[in-house]
């Protein structure tokens, strides 16, 4: 099972500004200072968004040169590493942007699945455990649904459960939680739970070799050989070299 990171990113259009004459200079004034960092901030993550993260590199470096603590551009240069699998250099940005801004739940959360990425999950439980205290963070749900998924990696299926079923109230319309929701109430033999839980993921979400196989497993269940015959093609045609395909196999 592998967690997709999360990049929680809001990007800004980037606005023209004023035309000013004489010799005004915006970066002799805090104010000009800010807004000139800002800007360097949405230009790379910009670039990040595009996948450029060698040019993305250019504008945060400027941003961190008019303030090196500041938390955005820490963050950003954060995601750039972990894009580029560097590990060492993303930890170090985002402590350096949590140093800053010490209760940021979008930086926390972020953190958090870099945590979970490096497979060390009581780190990343710790984050998105403070993330969640921020009970104004838009994107809460994912939160939980991060708490959930880490729950599981760490052998704790009921408080796995818990967390995603808040995450599940907070915003029903989350696949990858119905999906985990599927798969734990299978495991748990509560059949007709899992087939709803299955059902609402397979109309928000494009199936994968995960949920083909628990599909191929629940139609087995219900008695349905035309669905779990289907599941079992799909399963062959789009994930032949998967270990979800080698289990389908040694089942049959």
């Amino acid at each position: 099972m592998t967690l997709r990171v999360a990049l929680l990113l809001l990007f800004v259009s980037l606005s023209a500004g004023c035309v000013l004459s004489g010799d005004f200079n915006p970066m002799k004034t805090s104010k000009g200072r800010d807004e000139a960092r800002e800007a360097y901030v949405q230009l790379g993550l910009g670039y990040l968004q595009q996948g450029m993260t060698e040019r993305a590199k250019v504008p945060l470096k400027k941003a961190l040169e008019l303030d090196e603590s500041d938390a955005d551009a820490n963050a950003a240069l954060a995601l750039v590493f972990q894009a580029e699998m560097e590990p060492d250099l993303a930890d170090q940005h985002y402590r350096k942007a949590l140093a800053a801004r010490p209760s940021d739940a979008r930086i926390l959360n972020n953190y958090g699945s870099f945590l979970f990425e490096e497979k060390r999950y009581k780190d990343a439980y710790q984050r998105f455990e403070q993330a969640a205290a921020d009970t104004l963070y838009p994107e809460r749900s994912r939160v939980f649904e991060n708490l959930g998924m880490t729950a599981v990696m760490l052998g704790d299926r009921d408080l796995a459960r818990q967390h995603l079923e808040k995450a599940l109230r907070l915003n029903r319309q989350q696949p990858r939680a119905l999906l985990e929701m599927a798969e734990l109430s299978f495991e748990d033999r509560h059949y007709v739970p899992a087939r709803d839980y299955y059902d609402r993921f397979s109309l928000l979400s494009e199936q994968n070799a995960r949920s083909l196989l628990l599909g191929v497993r629940l139609a087995t269940v219900f008695e349905d050989r035309d669905k779990a015959a289907s599941y079992g093609l799909q399963l062959k045609r789009l994930y032949p070299g998967s270990p979800e395909y080698q289990q389908y196999l040694s089942e049959q």
